[in-house]
């Protein structure tokens, strides 16, 4: 066991799996030489060769395609977007051709790629370095959707991604990369070995990718969140000593809904959390879902705290943030009803 931070526990999961797999292959733009923006592949080039881990030019839609191309014929690539806010121009790519593949060749043909995406807030990265653009992709079948909220989470599932045999969406909340972020930006930053769940593995296990879990155990409330919210919830939760169970889904798609309406049921009542956009986000979606499913054990509307529809701003990157005092106020409203 090692102390990781997110970025270390990322980069043994692709070490790890270079190692064990050679048809695995890394590759995207500065991931090389360079060793990636945030430095998650840093020194996997001149562990594991050129041929490898690789540069590719500023070709979102080329990157995808090509994944696409090599694993229809066996490899495993593991491609990164340099940040979530680029993946449009390979949307065709992701949406037509990677989540189509199986079902259009009748199982012929598959397309295991992961595609690493670092996604929201919290850098001052303002509307076109801040997007969390989750639904986007639950919305599209053959999708996987990953977003991983610790380091022994990150590189369990990032193995589980990489051998997976349907496209994987993974996305990195990039606040996290450092340090656990409770969204109390003027605090100092708290650094990830005073996490338990620093301690990672240094070789190969795997987290499911269908599996929540519970984050914190509560009787009073479920909270449904998952990446950096999971620990703005936690600190809310805190802050108001409301006895809150935070369910870290982990997979947004496919979904564990066992383990959401087990809470549910148990708690009676339902706050979601999420960083994206609060119209169409993936918090009506499990809104939908919760109702659904435990409608006759509700006590309370569910309550969804989110961005605000608007692109992301950078001067005022705070307001926008759901920091734990509006998931504070959501916790008491449906304690309250």
């Amino acid at each position: 066991m090692s102390t990781m931070t997110m970025i270390q526990a990322l980069r043994s999961a692709m070490d790890v799996m270079l190692e064990r797999d050679p048809n695995v292959i890394v590759y995207g733009q500065d991931v090389g030489y360079f060793g990636g923006v945030f430095r998650c592949t840093e020194g996997l080039q001149s562990r594991h060769g050129r041929t490898r881990v690789f540069d590719a030019p500023i070709s979102e839609g080329g990157i995808v395609g090509s994944a696409i191309g090599m694993a229809a014929y066996g490899l495993r690539p593991v491609v990164e977007v340099q940040f979530a806010d680029y993946f449009y121009p390979a949307s065709d790519q992701i949406v037509s051709e990677a989540a189509r593949l199986r079902y259009r060749s009748a199982g012929d043909f598959t397309a295991p790629i992961t595609i690493r995406m670092p996604c929201g807030g919290g850098i001052y990265g303002g509307q076109t370095h801040s997007q969390s653009p989750e639904a986007l992709f639950t919305h599209v079948c053959g999708l996987r959707t990953v977003m991983p909220s610790n380091p022994y989470d990150a590189k369990g599932l990032l193995i589980a991604a990489i051998e997976c045999d349907d496209p994987v969406i993974f996305l990195e909340p990039k606040r996290l990369y450092n340090g656990p972020f409770d969204g109390h930006h003027d605090r100092p930053l708290v650094p990830w070995s005073a996490r338990p769940s620093s301690e990672v593995p240094d070789g190969y296990y795997t987290v499911p990718l269908t599996s929540a879990k519970v984050f914190r155990p509560g009787t009073e409330v479920t909270v449904l969140a998952y990446g950096t919210m999971v620990h703005v919830c936690e600190a809310a939760a805190s802050e108001t000593g409301i006895d809150a169970e935070i369910i870290d889904l982990r997979s947004l798609w496919p979904l564990d809904l066992d383990r959401l309406v087990e809470s549910v049921k148990k708690t009676g009542r339902c706050v979601i959390v999420h960083e994206a956009t609060r119209t169409s986000g993936f918090g009506a979606e499990l809104a939908a879902l919760v109702g659904e499913q435990c409608f006759y054990q509700l006590e309370a509307p569910v309550e969804r705290v989110t961005g605000w529809d608007t692109p992301y701003p950078h001067a005022l990157e705070w307001a926008y943030f759901p920091g734990p005092a509006r998931v504070a106020a959501a916790l008491q409203r449906v304690m309250e009803a």
